[in-house]
């Protein structure tokens, strides 16, 4: 099996460290041009040049995703340099810790612009483009807090919920024009994740030994899903949240666990 993106347009948000780095070097090695988008300029310039170093073709769109109009430039940026968006990750997202009930109005606004609305700006953006073109494919990462509760976690949960939703109904009612969107749901070390960890008991090394593997994921191995489920050897996936979590949903919900 080869995968092959040569000459497909694809956008990865939160693309400056990560998961959402791994994934645009990964998409660009396979010969996708990829717009790569962070607010973070700096780490963004890194991964742009590290895959333009290896050969690739990558080129930096810096946004703020939780500004609708930022997130609509991103796609408007790809059109502009490639003609149409091939694939949207909507990758970029994140959280800290905060009790239900001590989360104040503003908070709840800023996680759910982060990690909701700015999936569903870009990708009510991308439809028309990819319906005009024939198809192509959203992904978005999500996590396992938006289908079962996590202590501290509940605005960041109930946008994740809300995205693993926008995934089905994308796939339900674009699938006959040619548009696939699935959700993967990752338990790996990047940055957000590992900064994270170090808030609860034991800190990471507590959480990676409870896990049936006893280790998180690594970045790349999130990657390498999001490329397969891009590509048409996953032509008939659709619709689906996609745990790549070492084996933690197998687990029985417990105190224990």
């Amino acid at each position: 099996m080869k995968i092959d993106y040569s000459g497909k347009s694809i956008i990865v948000t939160g693309a400056a460290s990560g998961i959402g780095r791994s994934s645009a070097e990964l998409f660009a090695s396979l010969g996708g041009l990829v717009i790569a988008s962070d607010f973070n300029a700096d780490g963004l310039q890194e991964t742009v040049n590290t895959i333009t170093a290896a050969g690739g073709t990558a080129q930096a769109k810096v946004a703020d995703v939780t500004d609708p109009d930022q997130v609509e430039a991103i796609i408007d940026f790809a059109c502009e340099q490639h003609g149409t968006v091939d694939v949207l990750f909507n990758n970029a997202g994140g959280s800290f810790p905060t009790a239900m009930g001590d989360i104040k109005r503003s908070e709840f606004e800023r996680i759910r612009s982060l990690n909701l609305d700015a999936v569903y700006h870009a990708s009510i953006r991308a439809l028309p483009i990819m319906v005009a073109n024939g198809g192509g494919v959203i992904l978005s990462t999500t996590s396992a807090a938006g289908t079962g509760a996590v202590n501290g976690l509940a605005a960041y949960g109930a946008a994740k919920a809300g995205v693993n939703s926008l995934m089905r109904s994308i796939a339900l009612e674009y699938g006959r024009q040619g548009i696939r969107a699935n959700a993967i749901a990752p338990s790996t070390g990047s940055p957000g994740m590992l900064q994270w960890l170090e808030t609860l008991p034991g800190g990471v090394k507590a959480f990676a030994d409870k896990q049936p593997m006893g280790r998180l994921g690594r970045p790349e191995e999130i990657a390498d899903v999001a490329a397969y489920l891009a590509s048409d050897y996953a032509s008939f996936i659709n619709g689906v949240v996609i745990p790549v979590d070492g084996g933690i949903e197998a687990m029985l919900a417990t105190p224990a666990n």
